[in-house]
C-alpha cells in the first residue's frame, strides 16, 4: 500500500470517528443513565394513571364520611312575618245570664312566628350499620383497584425501559457497522482506482453503505421516540436523553412451575382480591334494602316562638319527645330493589369464575412465553458466534478471491443483525418476566 492510499484512509478514519462522535452527542446531551429500579419509582410518583385511581380512593372514603355524618343529629331553624288584611269575623261570645253584650273582634294585621327542630335518629333498621359496613368494603375494593393499577404501571414502566434499552443497542451496533462498511468502501474504492476491482463490486459496498446509513436514520429515530416515551412516563422534561443502565437490567431468574405460579396469583391478584370484597358489600347492600321494613326512630325536640299583636305572644313554646315512623308501603314498594341487590351478588360471583378461568389462561401464557423468551437468547447467543464465524470465513475466502462481494456483505449484514437480535432477546425476556409477576400479581 503506498503512502497516497495509507494517507487517505487515516484521513477517512479521522473523519469517521468526528462523524461518530457527532451522532453521538446528540444523544448526549443532557444525558442521564437510569436504571430499572429508579424508572419504576419516578414512573409510580408521577403516574397519572395512579393519580386517578387514588381520587376513586377518595371518593370511596367521603362515601364513608356521608354516611357518618347523616348518623348526626339534625337541627333546622325557620321563621316568618306574615302580613294580612283587615278579614271581617264575627265572633260568636257566650252570653251571660239576660246580658246580650257584644264584643268587637281584635283586628289583627300582622303574625310573627320562629320555629326551631332537632332530632337524633335512634334506630333506622340497622341501615346505617349495614351501609357503612358497605362503604368500608367499596373503599378497601378501590384501594385494590388502584394497586392493580400500580402494578400495570410498573409493567408499562418495564416495556418502555426495555425498549429505550433496545433502541440504544440498534443504534451503536448499527453506528459501529457504518464505520466499517465506510471502511470498506474506502478500501474498495482504491482497489477500483487501481484496477484491481470491479467497478460494480465498489458499487455494491456503496449501496450497502447507504442502505446501513438509513438503517441508522430509523434507529436513531425509534430512539427519539422511544425517549420521548420514557420522559412522558417518568416526568421528565423531554429534551432528557436517557440511558438504560444494562447491570439493573439483564438478570434472568428461573421460570419455575406453571401451577405455582397460578396459585400464587389466585392469592395475590388485586383484582379477584377487589371482587371478593365486592361481593361482601353487596351482602351488607341487600341487608340495607331491609331496612326498608323496619321503622324508624329518633329523638325530637323543638321550639317555637309566636306573636299576634292585640292577640297573643308565646315567647317559648318548647317541646321534646321520641318520634316513630315506619312507611307501610315499604312491605310492597322494596321488592325491585331486593332484587337488584341480590342479582348484583350474583353478577360478582359470575364475575369470579370468569376472572379464574382469566388468571389460568393469562398466568400459563406468561409463564411459556418466558420460557420460550430464555430459549431464544440461547438460540440468538448461538447465532452470533455462528454469524461472527460465518463472516471471518468469507472474509478470508474473499481475501483469496474465492467468493464474491454480494456474499461478504450479506455475512456482514448477517453478523449485525445476529447481535441486535441478541440484544433484543434478552431485554424481551426481561419483559416477559415482569409479565408473569405481573399476572401472578407480585410484580414490584
Amino acid at each position: 500500500m503506498n503512502t497516497t492510499t495509507r494517507t487517505k484512509r487515516m484521513v477517512f478514519a479521522i473523519a469517521s470517528v468526528f462523524w461518530l462522535a457527532a451522532t453521538a452527542h446528540s444523544f448526549a446531551q443532557e444525558q442521564r443513565k437510569l436504571t430499572l429500579e429508579e424508572a419504576i419509582e419516578m414512573s409510580l410518583q408521577n403516574s397519572k394513571q395512579l393519580k386517578l385511581s387514588q381520587t376513586n380512593v377518595d371518593l370511596a372514603g367521603l362515601s364513608i364520611k356521608q354516611i357518618r355524618e347523616n348518623q348526626l343529629p339534625s337541627l333546622s331553624v325557620s321563621g316568618s312575618y306574615l302580613r294580612l288584611n283587615s278579614p271581617n269575623i264575627n265572633l260568636k261570645l257566650p252570653r251571660n245570664g239576660n246580658d246580650s253584650t257584644q264584643t268587637s273582634s281584635p283586628e289583627v294585621h300582622q303574625v310573627m312566628y320562629g320555629m326551631a327542630s332537632a332530632s337524633l335518629p335512634i334506630f333506622s333498621g340497622f341501615r346505617f350499620k349495614y351501609g357503612l359496613e358497605s362503604a368500608h368494603y367499596l373503599e378497601q375494593a378501590a384501594k385494590l383497584d388502584a394497586e392493580n393499577d400500580r402494578d400495570a404501571v410498573i409493567q408499562n414502566t418495564v416495556a418502555a425501559y426495555s425498549n429505550l434499552y433496545k433502541a440504544k443497542k440498534s443504534v451503536d451496533l448499527v453506528a459501529e457497522n457504518l464505520l466499517r462498511e465506510r471502511e470498506r468502501v474506502a478500501e474498495f474504492t482504491n482497489r477500483e482506482k487501481n484496477g484491481m476491482l470491479a467497478r460494480n463490486d465498489l458499487m455494491k459496498a456503496k449501496l450497502q453503505e447507504s442502505n446501513i446509513e438509513l438503517a441508522l436514520l430509523d434507529a436513531e429515530n425509534d430512539l427519539k421516540v422511544t425517549t420521548i416515551n420514557m420522559n412522558l412516563l417518568l416526568g421528565m422534561p423531554e429534551n432528557t436523553v436517557l440511558a438504560a443502565d444494562s447491570a439493573s437490567f439483564i438478570t434472568l431468574k428461573e421460570e419455575g412451575i406453571a401451577t405455582e405460579w397460578e396459585q400464587t396469583a389466585i392469592s395475590h391478584r388485586k383484582d379477584i382480591a377487589a371482587n371478593g370484597i365486592r361481593q361482601k358489600a353487596a351482602n351488607s347492600d341487600i341487608k340495607v334494602v331491609r331496612a326498608d321494613f323496619y321503622p324508624n326512630v329518633a329523638l325530637t325536640a323543638g321550639y317555637v316562638a309566636l306573636s299576634i299583636p292585640g292577640v297573643a305572644t308565646i315567647p317559648n313554646a318548647m317541646n321534646a319527645g321520641i318520634g316513630v315512623r315506619y312507611d307501610i308501603g315499604s312491605l310492597w314498594k322494596s321488592g325491585a330493589k331486593m332484587e337488584q341487590a341480590k342479582t348484583r351478588v350474583y353478577q360478582l360471583k359470575t364475575n369470579e369464575q370468569i376472572l379464574l378461568d382469566r388468571i389460568h389462561l393469562e398466568v400459563n401464557t406468561a409463564y411459556y412465553n418466558y420460557v420460550l423468551s430464555k430459549r431464544k437468547i440461547d438460540v440468538y447467543a448461538k447465532a452470533v458466534e455462528q454469524a461472527n464465524e460465518n463472516y471471518r470465513i468469507t472474509k478470508n475466502k474473499y481475501d483469496n478471491s474465492l467468493v464474491t462481494t454480494t456474499e461478504l456483505l450479506d455475512a456482514d449484514v448477517a453478523q449485525v443483525q445476529s447481535r441486535i437480535n441478541y440484544e433484543a432477546a434478552k431485554a424481551d425476556a426481561i419483559v416477559a418476566y415482569k409479565k408473569l409477576e405481573q399476572s401472578a400479581g407480585v410484580i414490584n
